[in-house]
């Protein structure tokens, strides 16, 4: 599936993304999860750091949704797709150095959030997170549009005139 540059810009400015995942029973996790890389071709890498519910969901079901929202524009997304685990040392170092990057813009972003005065976690997490073994590989199937259509509506008349 091809996404569009604005939705790959909309996912690119997120934090994170919520990932939900099918356990053996049908019941649904959701974990956060860190994004690395979202392609035009619908493929999109994402950052597991704890091998837990998510990791042991996906060896057995490879259903997964990634959800993400913007509360201040109202505007939001699912993706659906397949995904499987990669192994870390499998992966081209280029991807591995995205989330690096990605990374250490958070803990300046932080940094000079807290020398502002904004108040936030007392302490800087992401210097915590474990060094990660594995990233998801997703590959995207079907686009939800989450902004509801009464706004969807109102733009397009806004776009026409």
């Amino acid at each position: 599936m091809i996404l569009s540059q604005d939705l790959i810009y909309f996912f690119n400015k997120q934090n994170f993304v919520i990932v939900s995942s099918l356990d053996g029973e049908g019941n649904i996790n959701n974990s956060c999860k860190g994004l690395v890389q979202i392609n035009k071709n619908g493929s999109i890498y994402l950052l597991d750091l704890y091998k837990k519910n998510t990791y042991h969901n996906l060896l057995k079901n490879r259903n997964i949704s990634l959800t993400a929202v913007n509360e201040h524009s109202f505007q939001g997304y699912c993706l659906e797709g397949k995904a499987r685990i990669v192994n870390i040392k499998v992966l081209k170092e280029d991807v591995i150095k995205l989330w690096e990057n990605k990374l250490a813009a958070r803990i300046t972003q932080r940094v000079l959030n807290n020398i502002k005065g904004k108040k936030g976690h007392w302490t800087h997490p992401e210097v915590l997170l474990p060094k990660p073994e594995y990233l998801i590989l997703m590959n995207v199937s079907k686009i939800i549009d989450l902004t509801p259509g009464n706004l969807v509506d109102a733009q397009n008349l806004k776009l026409e005139s």
